[in-house]
């Protein structure tokens, strides 16, 4: 985790929370409602102005942010006065207050905060996708001897639907295996388009290959293990991670792509495996026997692909963007509650950094450009995320207050201030304590 990487993380991240607080601050400029302070950050103040009513103002702590409404409780606004407004009676309150507005112009100003995360990941998806073109589910690989093959799936066929799963895009397809595993499934059923018509194929999934257990990374750098699984052919014929592989079968092997087009010319088919390889500089040679073992798959490459975009193919195309990112965190929570993913699994401001990180070595090789892209890519998931987390009906999150609005739009009936303050609070702290612990998770997954 390096400045580089924490620089672009602290960018990212205000851009995300600016855009959120510019829509309540907006709404609320809009609907009358008064702002005390408009800031980026948490803690002191670095440097602030103020003009008309409204102070802005950038924080010390690059995370966070906040539009203060007049008599808004827990404004935190930090002018003298402020914090006593919500004692007031809501009759004595300025006519520009939060409060005294009517419902509808509250949920709008609510709303707003995470309809505009929503509008950045879509500007943000059109831009990618004007760069690097859209990602329609076109197959560009059928793997031989496969189900998908068998059943006569082929390259350019465009996947529309899979086990009654829509798919309006290739990474539908990643969300799609991540969150509905196939293995064990005796047949899928796999909808696509071939010349305009649409065709509905059913197949086993399963079939029979040859592993060894190794993991590697298929570029053009020295071909290192990354992985060695115990208990495989590889591990007991004693690999381990961080060998370099340079010769298969007296082959010469110089780069993980040698590695990975050795294996595309002679697939492992059971016979013994010699790896020539280095260890602490010295020479040795190990034999490995791949074994046999049963995998279940969809058979077929489509995620991946692109395709140039036109004006408003841009368009669409940024919105099916946007859009995966709003389906990835519901697929997300959706693997916390049946049990596939844990809260140990979720990561905040240090974990994000750290994949920032990542993807900017694996990415920096291949030039400026395509950081710049995987930057985009992170930043759209992210504030699809973010306008989603918000919209969650919990206390403390604008999720909790369009509830209660809502419910007092329905019946008619306001909610006491005081209780709402309260609600407000203990979601608030349980909201830190939540913060406090994906923070010391992901500090311990550093390490």
């Amino acid at each position: 985790m390096d400045f580089t990487s924490i620089l672009i993380a602290i960018v990212i991240f205000s851009l995300l929370v600016f855009f959120h607080e510019l829509g309540h601050f907006l709404a609320a400029k809009a609907c009358g409602i008064g702002v005390i302070e408009f800031s980026i950050g948490m803690g002191p103040r670095l440097f602030s102005f103020k003009k008309g009513e409204t102070r802005y103002s950038l924080k010390i702590i690059p995370f966070g942010g906040s539009c203060a409404m007049v008599g808004e409780d827990a404004a935190g606004g930090g002018e003298v006065g402020d914090s006593d407004l919500d004692e007031i009676p809501l009759e004595e309150l300025p006519d520009n207050a939060f409060p005294k507005k009517s419902v509808w112009a509250r949920i709008i100003t609510v709303f707003a905060g995470p309809l505009f995360n929503f509008i950045l990941a879509l500007v943000l998806g059109i831009i990618m996708v004007a760069c690097i073109g859209t990602n329609p589910a076109k197959v560009y690989n059928v793997t031989t001897g496969s189900g998908a093959e068998k059943a006569g799936i082929l390259n350019g066929d465009e996947i529309t639907e899979i086990n009654g799963t829509g798919i309006g895009m290739g990474y539908d397809i990643v969300l799609f295996s991540l969150s509905n595993p196939i293995d064990g499934q005796k047949e899928i059923e796999v909808k696509f388009l071939r010349g305009g018509e649409e065709h509905t194929v059913r197949y086993d999934p399963s079939r029979q290959v040859f592993r060894t257990g190794i993991s590697y990374t298929a570029d053009e750098n020295p071909a290192m293990l990354s992985e060695v699984t115990e208990g495989h052919p590889a591990y007991e014929a004693d690999l381990r991670a961080g060998d370099v592989i340079t010769a298969i079968n007296s082959v010469p092997i110089a780069t993980g792509s040698e590695m990975a087009q050795y294996f595309t010319e002679n697939p492992i088919d059971g016979g013994p495996l010699e790896f020539t390889f280095k260890r602490d500089g010295k020479e040795q040679i190990a034999s490995v026997a791949p074994e046999e073992v049963t995998i279940s798959e969809l058979g077929f490459s489509a995620a991946y692909y692109r395709e140039d975009a036109n004006f408003f193919t841009a368009i669409s195309g940024g919105f099916k963007e946007m859009l995966f990112g709003v389906k990835s965190v519901f697929a997300s929570l959706k693997m916390l509650f049946n049990g596939t993913a844990s809260v140990r699994d979720l990561s905040g401001p240090v974990g994000i950094v750290s994949v920032i990180g990542r993807t900017i070595d694996e990415s920096s090789s291949d030039g400026a450009f395509y950081v710049f892209v995987n930057m985009l890519n992170i930043s759209i998931l992210l504030s699809a995320n973010l306008g989603i987390v918000n919209l969650l009906p919990l206390p403390a999150l604008d999720g909790g207050r369009l509830l209660v609005l809502i419910v007092e739009a329905i019946t008619g009936k306001r909610l006491k201030r005081k209780t709402e303050g309260i609600i407000n609070m203990v979601g608030f702290v349980l909201l830190m304590a939540l913060m406090a612990f994906v923070l010391v998770n992901d500090v311990i997954k550093l390490f």
